[in-house]
């Protein structure tokens, strides 16, 4: 198989991913449709899909893309890494607070996924063997689920093991101030490395395909092993108890990360089937533009809401949308769909100027 017309698949999965993580960030006023928020606490909303998909074809594109040197690799990861702190910075800034060196927060999700990829590459580099990445990964996972039951890892304050240490490397200043556990704190990071080696796994198949050409089915079979692996690990000990390791989001989960690495898998095998093996991608061309240059239009469009807001555009237009009739979700959802349509019109100009900017 052509390796060009391979890639398309992916590009068309992360175009989709991107403008799913712009449109879910960009609601207005507050009240919004369920799917299009996160779970309060346990629990999977297709909101709690779009990062984990990304996180997910970062670790695709590893074996995928040509081989980096670990200085690349490294350097790569710091300046990921440094923009996101920036856009906490500038939110801070264009929304007037003061001492933002005080306050600002460190984690994120471009600092998760920094990360993220510098370990996965580092392990990719020396794992020779694509079966010992699913090794690594499950030991992970375990000893993230042994370290979350021993140490209240699901507890919802700060009592959370999880809040503990990120508390005790950074101050309660520098972290997420809307809940006691910082969403993309260092410790779900952790089980983020796994998640993003699970990605390196499936990324070694499309690679090995170039030779082997496997069937279709390979891909779907290992989508649905993470599905039920991850549904099993949600045991319940007796009936009416709670799950032993129920999904979520804020602590990155290691059902949470088998569940939606397995439903990514199923969508990329999904589409590996519609794009490049039946040929039917007439309907994918605005994905791709936005799966060309997706961190450059994720972090424009981190840039580019506070001040859109700042500026009163925002309230405005979403003022208007309440003036004509629409509900307050509605609203919500016209202002976030005309945001996306606006990246959209970016990445359009973007790809037509055949601009690729890469970190």
């Amino acid at each position: 198989m052509n390796s060009n017309k391979r890639l398309l698949s992916l590009d068309i999965l992360r175009g989709l991913t991107v403008a799913g993580m712009i449109l879910v960030n960009n609601g207005a006023g507050h009240e919004y449709f369920e799917p299009l928020t996160h779970s309060a606490w346990n629990g999977l909303t297709p909101c709690d899909l779009v990062f984990p998909f990304f996180l997910f074809i970062v670790g695709v594109c590893i074996p995928m893309s040509s081989k980096a040197d670990l200085r690349q690799v490294f350097w790569r990861s710091v300046k990921m890494f440094a923009i996101g702190v920036a856009l906490h910075a500038w939110d801070m800034w264009i929304g007037g607070k003061e001492d933002i060196l005080a306050h600002l927060r460190i984690w994120g999700v471009l600092e998760r996924i920094a990360l993220c990829y510098l370990a996965a590459c580092i392990i990719h580099r020396y794992v020779k063997k694509a079966p010992y990445l699913l090794l690594i990964s499950a030991c992970i996972l375990v000893a993230y689920a042994t370290v979350l039951l021993l140490f209240n890892g699901y507890a919802q304050d700060e009592s959370n093991i999880a809040s503990i240490i990120d508390r005790a490397l950074l101050g309660k200043e520098h972290l997420y101030q809307k809940s006691p556990i910082d969403p993309e704190g260092l410790l779900g990071t952790v089980s983020a490395t796994a998640h993003t080696l699970l990605g390196v796994f499936i990324g070694r198949l499309l690679k090995h395909e170039k030779k082997s050409n496997p069937h279709f089915s390979t891909l779907v079979t290992y989508g649905f092993l993470f599905l039920c692996v991850g549904i099993a690990i949600m045991f319940k000990w007796h009936k009416g108890s709670e799950p032993l390791l129920p999904l979520n989001k804020r602590i990155w989960s290691p059902s949470y990360v088998l569940v939606t690495c397995g439903l990514a898998t199923l969508l990329l095998s999904l589409l590996k089937y519609i794009i490049d093996n039946r040929d039917w991608k007439q309907w994918c061309r605005p994905f791709l533009w936005f799966g060309t240059n997706a961190i450059v239009l994720y972090v424009a469009s981190e840039m580019l809401s506070p001040l859109m807001w700042k500026t009163g555009i925002a309230g405005t237009f979403y003022e208007d949308l309440l003036s004509m009739g629409c509900c307050a979700k509605v609203a919500s959802l016209g202002y976030a769909l005309t945001f996306d349509v606006l990246m959209g019109l970016i990445a359009w100009i973007l790809f037509k100027l055949k601009i690729f900017i890469k970190l």
